[in-house]
Order: structure tokens, then C-alpha cells, then sequence
């Protein structure tokens, strides 16, 4: 199916399962634990509710955006298959030191990546940056000529989200019902609370996509001045790009490179007390991180524009790029002072270390907007350029907001960041439902 026989516009409901036997894995086992859950709670078990909630969650957040899957088999069918075995070839997992457990492992899917043929470095004209590619038409994946998706309103994630809120509320209820709750209202109101802040969070993500939808697409050749929306191609600007050096290690070096956010994590373990004796309590805990980026250039077929990738408040890379875990710290002088800093602060012991990639490279879609401004003079002469484009007069800058106007800068295509979007009302009216429910358990108590 070609992307002219899909329709753009999710309708009110849609099924939407995974398309990865990754996401069919997790899926599944959500179902097991739903149905465990529920068939205890059939024997009188109450807390088989609390297991058949965890389910119903796992099954909510591991069905996809409502065009995802769609989309991924319009990618496979559109793209070279050559290039498709070239990613594949370098995805997946690598064991980068087999004695000291120590591995990579680079994503074998991309729902950021683009879905329709995107040119290739090999035809990029460097020396004429900010002019048209080729015949200066829009790239194929351009929103002006695929149009703008709208995600269904309702999924199996809200069917899922709403049945794992209910089971969770019901099971509060029931704990505060018997006769040795001495709880108060502390349940519920921290339920309260958690879909409170989800309520907020999921505002201003639906805020955002809804900007998204409505915000016409410019072409670079006629930017206006003001908050244009772009869409297109990662491109170097003539100064270059950046070789990211994951903290601080040579052999976690990734390049082409103009925008990332990387993390490192340990896996954290304590022996904590509890009335039956003792027992492990582990999570992964954030040591430190970095983020940065440079200027590139935006080319949607029509000319290019350069974009201020550092000076952007709000960026969303996707789906990392690449994530090193190991037993140990990258050398013997870090592990043993990571457990002796981790031992003094919690008591914790260190069993495992992650670092993790975000970022945006050379070739990738992304989607912009932010407030263009007239480059200054000096900068036009160093770059040799005479005035005669339009759109090389100008840049992109993210670092000011304008009334109804929220800067951003993401991977992916229009396209491709809506089709993998959940709906605003998905965003909003499932963390109120968990409010409200919450609100209901505090007057019952």
C-alpha cells in the first residue's frame, strides 16, 4: 500500500496493535498478566486487580501511534531496499567486550526515520547550501505534498488505559473498605496527584500537537519572517558538525551529529527492612548527563535555511540512537569510585551501568519551528554569500516564544511525529478520569 491509499485522517477509533515482535513480545506479556490478574480476582484474590492493571498498562503503552504501523510498512515498501539492509547491517545488538559484559545496541526501527526516499549525501551541493535541489521541487515527504495526518481519537490505548484505571480504582476502594484500613486518605490522594501531574504533562503535549496540525507548513524558499513551521533534510552548514563523545569515552563516539542529549545510569541495589525480614530494592538512578548542539541546515528541496539547533528550549529527539550497558564503569579507577560514592550516599551497590544517546544527525527529517531573524552581515560575507537567495538571509533561532507560539525543534518529519502520536484526547481526558477517580476515593474516606 502506497502512502496515496492511506487515509491521513484516524477517524474517532481505531485497533491499533504493534508491528515489531518486540512490541507483539511486551504486548503479550501484558495479556498474560491481564489475564492472570483477572482470574485471580474471580477466586477472591482482590490484589489480582492490582496485577491486572499493571497488565492492561503494558498492553496500553506498547500499542502504537494510531498510524504507526501503517506508516512502517509504507517505509519498507518506499525505501530503497539496499538502504534498508545497510541500517539493518549496522542495528541491533553488538558485544563489544564479551570478559567485561559490555555491549551496544542500536534500534532495528525508526519511527522517526523517514518514510518516503529522502536524497542521499551523495547529491547534496555543498557548495551551494541554501539554493533548490535539483528541479526545487519539495522533498517527497514534504507536508505539502502528502498533506497533514490527524491521529485517531480513540485507541486501544485509551480502551486499555481506561480498563487498567478502573481496576486500579476499584482495588483502592476495596482496601479502604476494610476493617484494618488505617490509611486515611493517602492512597487516593496520591492518586490524585499522580493524575493531576499527568494531566498537565498531557495538556501541554496535546497543546503541542495541536499546534502541530494546525500550523501550515512554509516552503524555505518563501520563508516568512515571524514563527514559520519547516519541514525537512538535516544538512551540514559550512563550518561543520559535531562528533559526540559519550562522556567523556573514545570508543562511545558518534558523528555527523548536530543536536544530542546523552545519559548515564547506574543500576542501583539496597537491602532495605521490611516485616518479614529484608529484602532488594533496585532501580536505575541518573548520574549525570549532557546535551548540546550546533547550527544546520534545513533543506526541504526548495532551498535551504540555517536552523540554531542549541538555542532550542524544547526538543525531542525520539527514539535513542544508541545505548552501551556494561557489568562495570568504563575503566577500574571508575567502577570502584562509582561504588564508593554510591555505597556513602544510600548504602546502594552498583550491579550495572548505561549510557544512552539521543540526538539528531545529518540526513535525518526533522521538523522546526522557531522565529526567523536576518542573519548579520559579517556572517553572510563569511560565508561568501551575495543576497541573491532569499531564504540564506535568514535563520532559525528557538529560544523565544511569541503568544500562542511554542518553539520546538523535533526528529521526524510532520508526518512521521504525528503518526506515532497519541490523540489530545488520549493525552488528556485518561489522566482526569484517574483524577476524578481519585477525587471520588478521598470523599469516600
Amino acid at each position: 500500500m502506497g502512502l496515496s491509499q492511506l487515509d491521513l485522517n484516524g477517524g474517532t477509533f481505531k485497533v491499533n496493535l504493534p508491528y515489531t515482535w518486540l512490541g507483539w513480545l511486551i504486548w503479550v506479556i501484558g495479556l498474560i498478566f491481564t489475564l492472570v490478574g483477572f482470574v485471580s480476582t474471580a477466586t477472591g484474590e482482590i490484589l489480582g486487580l492490582a496485577i491486572a492493571a499493571l497488565g492492561l498498562m503494558i498492553m496500553a503503552f506498547s500499542s502504537p501511534g494510531s498510524l504507526e504501523a501503517s506508516l512502517h510498512g509504507i517505509r519498507k515498501e518506499a525505501i530503497d531496499p539496499s538502504e534498508l539492509e545497510a541500517k539493518a547491517a549496522a542495528s541491533g545488538l553488538s558485544i563489544d567486550n564479551w570478559w567485561m559484559q559490555q555491549t551496544s545496541y542500536v534500534p532495528t526501527t525508526d519511527p522517526s526515520d523517514w518514510i518516503l526516499p529522502a536524497p542521499g549525501p551523495s547529491t547534496w551541493d555543498n557548495q551551494n547550501r541554501y539554493s533548490a535541489h535539483g528541479d526545487g521541487s519539495p522533498l517527497p515527504e514534504h507536508p505539502v505534498k502528502v498533506g497533514t495526518p490527524t491521529p485517531a481519537t480513540i485507541t486501544l490505548f485509551a480502551v486499555f488505559s481506561f480498563f487498567a484505571i478502573t481496576c486500579l480504582l476499584i482495588l483502592t476502594g476495596l482496601i479502604m473498605t476494610e476493617e484494618s484500613y488505617d490509611g486515611g486518605i493517602g492512597p487516593p490522594a496520591i492518586i490524585t496527584a499522580i493524575g493531576l501531574i499527568l494531566t498537565i504533562i498531557g495538556y501541554f503535549r496535546a497543546k503541542l500537537l495541536r499546534q502541530m496540525i494546525d500550523t501550515p507548513t512554509s516552503l524555505v524558499r518563501s520563508a516568512p519572517a515571524g514563527y514559520p513551521e519547516l519541514v525537512g533534510q538535516v544538512r551540514p552548514v559550512n563550518e561543520g558538525c559535531l562528533t559526540v563523545v559519550v562522556d567523556g569515552n573514545s570508543n562511545m563516539a558518534v558523528g555527523n551529529m548536530v543536536g544530542f542529549s546523552w545519559e548515564y545510569e547506574q543500576y542501583q541495589c539496597r537491602t532495605v527492612k521490611t516485616d518479614n525480614g529484608t529484602t532488594e530494592q533496585c532501580s536505575w538512578v541518573k548520574i549525570r548527563s549532557d546535551s548540546g548542539g550546533c547550527p544546520f541546515i534545513l533543506h526541504d528541496g526548495t532551498g535551504g535555511i540555517r536552523v540554531n539547533a542549541h538555542s532550542f528550549k524544547r526538543t525531542n529527539y525520539g527514539q535513542y540512537l544508541k545505548r552501551w550497558d556494561g557489568a562495570f564503569a568504563q575503566t577500574l579507577g571508575k567502577q570502584l569510585m562509582a561504588q564508593a560514592v554510591a555505597g556513602l550516599l544510600g548504602g546502594a551497590r552498583v550491579k550495572k551501568h548505561r549510557w544512552t544517546l539521543y540526538g539528531l544527525r545529518l540526513g535525518n527529517p526533522v521538523y522546526v519551528l522557531g522565529k526567523t531573524v536576518s542573519r548579520p552581515s559579517e556572517a553572510l560575507q563569511a560565508e561568501g554569500l551575495d543576497g541573491t537567495i532569499p531564504n540564506s538571509l535568514i535563520e532559525v533561532w528557538g529560544h523565544e516564544d511569541a503568544p500562542g507560539v511554542k518553539c520546538t525543534l523535533q526528529r521526524g518529519s510532520e508526518l512521521s511525529n504525528i503518526g506515532k502520536s497519541r490523540s489530545g484526547f488520549e493525552m488528556v481526558v485518561m489522566p482526569i478520569l484517574l483524577m476524578l477517580g481519585g477525587l471520588g476515593l478521598i470523599g469516600l474516606a
